[in-house]
């Protein structure tokens, strides 16, 4: 046992690596609401990296990995919350890459994470391969000067009624990347073979930023599997980067994100500070004609719609086609997924993507947290990816054909 865990070592400082050797995933079941709180608590603490907290207790939720010294199997952690370690599978981050490098779009792996090199890649491919129908835009550059794509899926037109689509605003939810990847080319196929979303193309155009933090993303790739937030840095801090899905001018600032650099849910030092958010913001102002928008993240199997910030319900919620969607995407594994609004269904959470979309009149705002409930978390098996699209996929077309068949 001894020799891998010297590799892994000699690996990580090779090439200032973060590895997750001698970390653990600890699964917390507060028994009432006084160790609900506490939890909830922990988001504060940045080197834990507290991933969704329930809004209920007796709902066992795992943090991400954290330093073995937390804890021993089982033992009471000092606030009295019972802990439950199990060790960070570090063989699922080592086995996450792939470095088979496609001619086509019909040869890349699709069942493999890749780099973000590799991601642009794909859409430059997509694009030259499907000039007619896809086109990339550059939507603005990132902190680190990375560029912000967009792939347009479009059959024509000028300022066509919209669906945008984002995955990877969060930069560990790989899944939601690698699913970007599979919806690009899936929206070529069907306009291909004329099924699917083709009738949807006839009168709207889809827009889809599959990195949507480039720089958080590469960081994931290069120095911390587990990180989250944007590569922002502020003056008076030391701790780098802002929650994106905080950083909103939509309740921005009040409860439910944290006024502190080095927390896991910093909401900036003001709305629209980062790039990557800020570029959004412009794109859908100029645009003004985006009928549908949807956040993708990982994990918990959840679709959630507006609102986070405040209890009061959304205008629309009747119509917010929740149980049918996912019914839809229930309906090819059987993968349950909860749905409902944000602050009755996991936490309060302020500054959110699709709290300001809604209120800028978008009506169809959703946000999904893709697979799993926490068995994997955020090193989702890549044999996952697939199945992780498909479903979610035909949950992605009700919303889509919904706001197709119910403009405003």
């Amino acid at each position: 046992m001894r020799l891998p865990v010297l590799l892994a070592a000699l690996v990580a400082v090779a090439t200032c690596t973060e590895t997750f050797v001698g970390h653990q995933v600890l699964r917390v079941v507060p028994q009432s609401d006084e160790e609900l709180q506490k939890v909830q608590e922990l988001q504060g603490l940045e080197h834990l990296q507290v991933p969704a907290i329930p809004s209920h207790r007796n709902q066992a939720h795992p943090t991400d990995p954290i330093p073995q010294e937390w804890g021993s199997p089982h033992r009471s952690h000092p606030m009295g919350i019972r802990l439950t370690p199990s060790p960070v599978p570090q063989a699922l981050v080592d086995e996450e890459r792939s470095r088979q490098l496609p001619l086509t779009t019909n040869t890349f792996n699709y069942e493999a994470y890749h780099t973000l090199d590799e991601i642009y890649n794909f859409m430059d491919m997509l694009v030259a391969e499907n000039p007619n129908l896809v086109s990339k835009l550059e939507i603005g550059r990132s902190t680190e000067n990375r560029p912000l794509y967009v792939l347009k899926f479009s059959t024509g037109g000028s300022n066509r009624p919209a669906v945008w689509i984002d995955t990877g605003i969060h930069s560990r939810e790989w899944v939601t990347q690698a699913s970007g990847v599979w919806f690009a080319k899936k929206i070529v196929q069907d306009h291909a073979n004329n099924e699917g979303v083709a009738s949807i193309l006839e009168t709207m155009d889809i827009f889809l930023e599959i990195v949507t933090n480039p720089d958080g993303f590469a960081f994931t790739q290069t120095k911390n599997r587990m990180w989250r937030k944007t590569r922002s840095k502020h003056s008076g801090s030391i701790c780098v980067g802002v929650d994106p899905n905080r950083n909103w001018d939509a309740g921005f600032g009040e409860a439910g994100a944290s006024s502190n650099p080095c927390t896991e849910t910093y909401h900036g030092p003001y709305a629209n500070s980062e790039p990557e958010v800020k570029s959004i913001v412009d794109f859908v102002k100029s645009h003004g004609n985006i009928k549908a928008f949807i956040s993708i993240h990982s994990y918990s199997q959840l679709l959630l719609y507006p609102y986070g910030y405040t209890t009061t319900p959304a205008q629309d919620e009747k119509e917010l086609l929740s149980a049918k969607a996912v019914a839809a995407l229930t309906s090819l594994y059987g993968t349950k997924y909860t749905y409902g609004s944000i602050i009755t269904t996991i936490y309060r959470a302020s500054g959110g993507t699709i709290d300001w979309t809604y209120n800028q009149g978008i009506k169809y705002s959703f946000t999904f947290e893709l697979r799993d409930t926490g068995r994997y978390g955020f090193l989702l098996p890549a044999k996952q990816i697939v199945p992780t699209a498909e479903e979610t996929w035909l949950a992605l077309k009700v919303i889509m054909e919904h706001a197709r068949d119910n403009m405003y």
